[in-house]
Order: structure tokens, then C-alpha cells, then sequence
């Protein structure tokens, strides 16, 4: 069974507290409220050829994120984290529970959903534009107006100047924004993040938070995070899910509850960002012995 926490907000005076009772607390800048992203008791597993059961990767996850919202998982290396996002884009259905997007029931390739992973996967023959264009080429959209498309993408992801460049002359940083441009040029509506910083130093990897945290308050998009690092589950989220060891479950939900989520540099700096980062060291056992993340 699925448990979840009291939410909780870190107060200026109080530390930890329900939200319920919480005073003199930071409230978040958005509160959306049309759901967009539903699990509804949710369990995976992956029998071999031959076998008719198999240990479940997830077990009876229900939770809801809102339009607008961004919402980060945490968890042990295994506990099914990618999984959930590959059924929540189509790509595996689930043995038990339903997974919905926008309303409807995910049966398949969802069109308004996107997907950003750890490696940028440019295409190395061809320039970044035709890499930022390549899904809505096969979307079959006219040249000239993907074309334009690519551009303002590529101008928000500050690489103006590099349309003509080929992957192999930039570098990480400047590969990942160009993974997000092509990401955004989709215009989706939902977006799943599998770690998309993970491999990039800790200067780069700030300031690429920033701008897609901008980008996702500004645009209102929904957004479920995968990270390991907890100081950016803070930073970028409106709230944060804590799954257990396979099989994943969620042992904890907690509400960030803190401004400037379009701001994540500054959102750091805030003197509740640390508990918020030690409530999650406590949750995944972080230092103790045995444990692996």
C-alpha cells in the first residue's frame, strides 16, 4: 500500500512542519489545479519468455501531478523511477492500474508529451537546427515553418549563432541545450526528465537548471523530474515524491513550498532549502551502511 506523508513546509522559525500549521511560511509562486499527469494504482513487472509472473519493478503507486507542476522522484538506483516515465510517455503499459495524461487513458505514444534524457543524442550528421527540426519533420511539417520553429528555440536556448554547427563542435552543455531546444520544439505539454543534467559539471548544469526552470514556469508546462541530486529536487520542484527500494513505492510526499521556482539559483540560497535537503538524506538513508543510490 501506497503511504504518504503529511505535506510538509519549512517555516522561517519553526523548521519542519504541517502545512496545516505552518506560520510565517514561504508559499510557492504557482498552484495550479487541473490534473494532468494521474497514476492510479500502478504496478510493473517483466516476466522473462515462458515465465507468467515476475517480481514487480513498481507496486500500487497512485499520485497526481497539476497542470504546471513540476514534480521531482527520488529514489534507490532500480526502484523503477525510468519505468514510470516510460509508462507514463507509452512505451510499456502497465501490468495492473491505469496511468492517464491530459484525461485520457495512455494506451500508446502519447503526441503532447516529450521526453529528455541524460545523453543529448544529436544526430552527429546533422547541424544542431536539423536536429532541433528532425521531430517535426517526421511530424511532416513544411520546411519553412519548422525551419522558423528550430530558430526561436535555438534563440531561447541561447545558441543563436550555432544553427550551422554540427554536434561534434560544441560543447556538453551547449549538446544539452540543444537537446532541450529540440525537446521544446514539440510544444508539449507534458515533459518526462530522466536525470537530463546528470552528466554535466556543476557550474553547466546550474545554469542549464535555470533556464529550464524558466522555461517550464513562463510556458505553464507539467513537468516529472528524475534526479539523484537532491539539491536540484529542491531547486527546480513544487513538490518532491520519495520512492522506496524495489519494489518502488512512494513513502513520502513532500510539498517544497518555498518562491522563485522559475529562479532556482536564488532558490538555493534560501535558509529552508537545507532542511528540505536533509529530510530527503533522512528519507533515502544517505550515509548509512548498506545503502545504495
Amino acid at each position: 500500500m501506497t503511504t504518504t506523508s503529511p505535506m510538509y513546509v519549512v517555516s522561517e522559525s519553526d523548521g519542519n512542519q504541517p502545512a496545516a500549521t505552518a506560520s510565517k511560511a514561504r508559499v510557492a509562486d504557482v498552484t495550479p489545479t487541473r490534473v494532468e499527469i494521474e497514476f492510479r494504482g500502478v504496478s510493473k513487472a517483466f516476466p522473462r519468455k515462458g515465465q507468467k509472473d515476475a517480481p514487480a519493478v513498481v507496486k500500487d503507486l497512485t499520485f497526481s501531478i497539476r497542470k504546471g507542476e513540476v514534480v521531482s522522484l527520488i529514489g534507490p538506483s532500480g526502484c523503477g523511477k525510468s519505468t514510470l516515465l516510460n509508462m507514463g510517455s507509452g512505451l510499456y503499459s502497465p501490468t495492473t492500474g491505469t496511468v492517464m495524461v491530459a484525461g485520457q487513458e495512455v494506451k500508446g505514444p502519447v503526441k503532447k508529451v516529450a521526453f529528455m534524457l541524460q545523453k543529448d543524442l544529436l544526430m552527429p550528421w546533422r547541424t544542431i537546427e536539423k536536429n532541433v527540426e528532425v521531430g517535426l519533420e517526421i511530424a511532416g511539417m513544411p520546411k519553412a515553418e519548422r525551419r522558423a520553429i528550430a530558430t526561436e528555440m535555438l534563440g531561447k536556448c541561447h545558441l543563436a549563432g550555432f544553427e550551422k554547427h554540427y554536434p561534434f563542435q560544441l560543447s556538453g552543455g551547449m549538446r544539452q541545450r540543444a537537446a532541450l531546444a529540440r525537446t521544446l520544439a514539440m510544444k508539449p505539454d507534458v515533459l518526462f526528465l530522466d536525470e537530463p543534467f546528470s552528466a554535466l559539471d556543476a557550474q553547466t548544469k546550474m545554469v542549464l537548471q535555470q533556464d529550464l526552470a524558466r522555461t517550464l514556469y513562463n510556458e505553464q508546462k507539467t513537468a516529472l523530474f528524475i534526479t539523484h541530486d537532491l539539491a536540484e529536487a529542491v531547486a527546480l520542484s513544487d513538490r518532491i515524491l520519495v520512492m522506496s527500494a524495489r519494489p518502488g513505492t512512494i513513502i513520502e510526499e513532500i510539498d517544497v513550498n518555498l518562491p522563485m521556482r522559475d529562479n532556482p539559483l536564488e532558490r538555493r540560497k534560501l535558509p529552508e532549502t537545507g532542511p528540505l535537503i536533509g529530510r530527503l538524506m533522512e528519507l533515502l538513508h544517505v550515509g548509512e551502511e548498506g545503502s545504495m543510490h
